[in-house]
Parts: structure tokens; sequence; C-alpha cells
């Protein structure tokens, strides 16, 4: 079959997580990343931005942990500005909640940190595209000391009243089990363009992004998939811009003998690692 790639104006969409305390992780993701309830049922709840859904929780109440599975590594949010990320950083210190760590990456500044669960969470800002340097058909990244003094005086001394209009899902890392057979879904089947390649992990993007889509299995090297009804990743949404741009997709899917599923509007499939994808359609 002809060689495919997927709509370039391709994105990521809100990332679904199983919780056990659903109302201890909402406090969370409103009052320290500093979302909105969209919507809030008795057994899960949608935050974002706007009207843009960025995480919805699930309740799982009993459910357990599989660390070493397939599933998220971390969701990473897009703050639309250094200014809006080292105002998010004064927050955080004021609050006093730890971060996990940070990165220079080249292509962007990212924040690392975890929420009550134990799912990580990356908070990020990008350089102008324009700055992003290439070499051998490959985007350099690294992973270097972030001035984290200089990022806080960005900060404006305004009050944080929750992050900014603009702000997005930018990119999913995700733990596999085999990093190569990934690689070739992401790139072969679904059409993503591979960006970067580290040891045991790989980064995929539409468009030119640096990435979409990060996979690894540092820790995760031929585990089985999450089993049903556990706790973390449940799904998270690659965001077509058209219907048009979907249903190419998914009829490459069809062609290729895929398996996927309707649900509601969407369509549903995993990756070979177990890890759920809603296919959407981006709303105007």
């Amino acid at each position: 079959m002809a060689p495919f790639s997927i709509d370039p104006d391709t994105t990521i969409g809100a990332v679904t997580i199983g919780v056990n305390q659903l109302d201890k992780m909402l406090q969370f993701y409103q009052r320290v990343i500093g979302l909105t309830i969209l919507n809030r049922a008795a057994t899960s709840a949608e935050l974002g931005i706007e009207d843009t859904p960025i995480v919805i929780l699930q309740s799982r109440p009993g459910a357990k942990q599989y660390p070493r599975s397939p599933g998220l590594y971390h969701m990473a949010i897009l703050l639309p500005t250094r200014r809006d990320l080292g105002h998010w950083l004064a927050h955080l210190v004021a609050g006093q909640y730890p971060l996990d760590g940070a990165g220079d990456h080249l292509v962007s500044e990212a924040l690392y940190l975890s929420d009550p669960e134990g799912n990580g969470i990356e908070m990020y800002c990008d350089r102008p595209r324009e700055s992003w340097e290439y070499l051998h058909n490959s985007i350099k990244m690294d992973t270097l000391p972030v001035d984290l003094k200089s990022l806080q005086a960005e900060a404006p001394g305004s009050e944080f009243k929750g992050l900014p209009k603009g702000t997005t899902m930018g990119h999913v890392h995700l733990k596999v089990d085999d990093i190569h057979k990934s690689t070739r879904f992401y790139q072969e089947v679904l059409g993503f363009d591979l960006m970067a390649t580290w040891p045991g992990a790989a980064f995929l993007s539409a468009g030119g992004y640096h990435h979409h889509i990060g996979a690894n299995m540092w820790n995760s090297r031929g585990a089985a998939p999450l089993p049903p009804e556990s706790l973390g990743l449940i799904a998270y949404q690659i965001v077509l811009p058209t219907k048009e741009a979907r249903q190419e997709l998914t009829v490459r899917l069809d062609a290729l003998s895929y398996p996927t599923e309707k649900t509601g509007i969407d369509n549903f499939l995993r990756d070979p690692a177990g890890n759920g994808i809603l296919l959407k359609i981006r709303e105007s």
C-alpha cells in the first residue's frame, strides 16, 4: 500500500484517565493546574479552557495502578507563551506544590509534575518554530537545565486565576512495550512523521511540529497492556481538522484491516501497546 501522511493540521485533544478519588483529583486539576470544570457528572468530570476539553477524569474507585505497563508517561499541556508558563510556575511555587523536574528541550521549555495518583504532567511552552534546528531530517531536541529564575521572572504581578485562553493539549508521551512496533504503527499506519529518536524512544508529529506523540519503553519493555478498568490512561484524542481527513484515515485503517469501533460519533482503536485512541473531528 502507498505511503500515507496524516493531515498536517492534526493535533492532540483531551486525555481521559481513570482515577480512584474523583473529588480529590478534580480539586488538583482546578487549583494546581488551573483548568476549569466544563462538565461534571456523578462518576466523571471534564476540565478544560473555555469550551475546549483538556483532561477528562473517570471514577474507578478501588481500581489498581500498573506502573510498569503501557499507558501514560505524561500528558503535555501547552501554554501560549513563556510569560504564561512563568505565571503558572509562580502560582505553583506560591502553593508549594513540588515539581518532578524541568527540561530545556531546545524547541520548548518544560516543567514536570505528577498528579496525586501518579499521572505524569508536563506544562510547557514552545520556542518560535523558526528557531528549531534540524540535523539529517531529524529535529534537534535535548534535555538541558531550565533557568527557573528567569522563567518565574516572566510572570506578571497579577494573581493567577487559571490557565489562559489558547492553552491546549500539546502532545502525549506514551509508555509502550516495543518502541519499534509502536513507531511503525504511528508512522506507517496512522501517517505521522518520525521527527526524532532517542534510545528506547521515538517522537512523531503531523505538519512539522516537534512532536504530537512521544513513546518510550524505558520502564515498560515487553509489558502486557493495562488490564481493563485499571487506573491511568483510558484514551487520548487524535483530532483531525475535517470530516474528510478523518474519513481518509478510517478508510486506510479499514483497508489495512486494523480493528476499530464506533464510540458515539468517534472512532476508537488501540495502538499495538494497547493504548486507547479516539479519532475526533475538530469542532469549528
